[in-house]
């Protein structure tokens, strides 16, 4: 893209794209498969599932590379190639992404603890996060985006990696669910602690994904939370509802035309990029899009 994507981001609201992992399901990969190889494996069918976001109208993609990281490419044999999947990834996204979007490239938890509740010093998660973002970036990635965190240690710790790498733009999104005492990560980081941290840390754009089976009217309440925080650009990615075994598929409850129903509620809360998370389409992504154009002639 021509210009820079905060400056986009202050011009109005920026829609994003929806579940990637879904979308690989639905093109074949197993339950409990790694979709992130096939960025080498599969090239055509990630490509297809950001081509396919984009045409319903995402003008920021984000990689296929949210595990991709060496404790978990470990697990699957497949550290070795690192920087081949997670540059691919980015360079797949980028061909997708056609001039027309940005590409951010997804970062998620190494998938263990920092000391001294777990057994990972905090300079070894940093090398983690902090070679994944290198490559990325390496790729074609516009910037770099930290989701699903739960800790704050370790979401501290990305978003000073990322920015490291020379990220020009990093996004650090926690993951809440509704508690007796207002809406907290599984690790009991509250949205102003949250907020702290990545401001802190360097980050330049905040926000929520995935979420602990929240309703779109309780994601708007943790964007008013947000905006209320902070002056950054606010960043929302709502799941599709809670997941539901079917026999071996998973089926999301919340429809396009549910999720769409909120995407006001969502603005009108302070968001300045709206996207999906576990669940949703690019059928979602559609009627998103739909949303913003009625609210913009209103």
């Amino acid at each position: 893209m021509t210009h820079n994507l905060l400056d986009e981001v202050r011009r109005g609201v920026l829609l994003a794209d929806g579940a990637i992992g879904t979308e690989l399901f639905r093109l074949g990969l197993e339950a409990g498969g790694f979709g992130e190889a096939w960025n080498i494996e599969k090239p055509e069918q990630v490509m297809a599932v950001h081509k396919a976001y984009h045409e319903a109208g995402a003008r920021l993609l984000t990689t296929n590379s949210f595990r991709a990281n060496r404790p978990t490419l470990a697990a699957h044999a497949l550290d070795g190639r690192l920087v081949e999947i997670n540059r691919r990834a980015a360079e797949v996204a980028r061909a997708a992404a056609d001039g027309d979007a940005w590409v951010l490239g997804s970062v998620g938890p190494f998938g263990g603890f920092l000391e001294p509740l777990g057994t990972t010093p905090a300079a070894e998660a940093f090398t983690f996060f902090q070679e994944q973002a290198q490559a990325l970036l390496a790729g074609g990635a516009d910037g770099i985006v930290i989701e699903t965190m739960t800790a704050k240690d370790e979401l501290e710790v990305a978003v000073r990696a990322a920015r490291s790498a020379g990220a020009q733009v990093v996004v650090a999104m926690m993951t809440f669910g509704k508690t007796r005492n207002g809406y907290r990560t599984m690790m009991g980081v509250s949205p102003e602690d949250s907020v702290r941290v990545c401001t802190a840390a360097g980050a330049d754009i905040v926000g929520s994904n995935c979420g602990q089976g929240l309703s779109m009217e309780e994601y708007a309440e943790i964007v008013g939370l947000l905006r209320g925080l902070t002056d950054k650009p606010v960043i929302i990615r709502p799941n599709a509802g809670r997941p539901d075994l079917e026999g071996t598929d998973i089926r999301y409850r919340q429809t396009p035309e549910i999720m769409a129903g909120q995407v006001g509620a969502l603005v009108h809360a302070g968001a300045n990029i709206i996207g999906g998370c576990c669940g949703t389409t690019p059928e979602h992504i559609r009627l998103f899009r739909s949303a913003l154009e009625n609210l913009s002639r209103h």
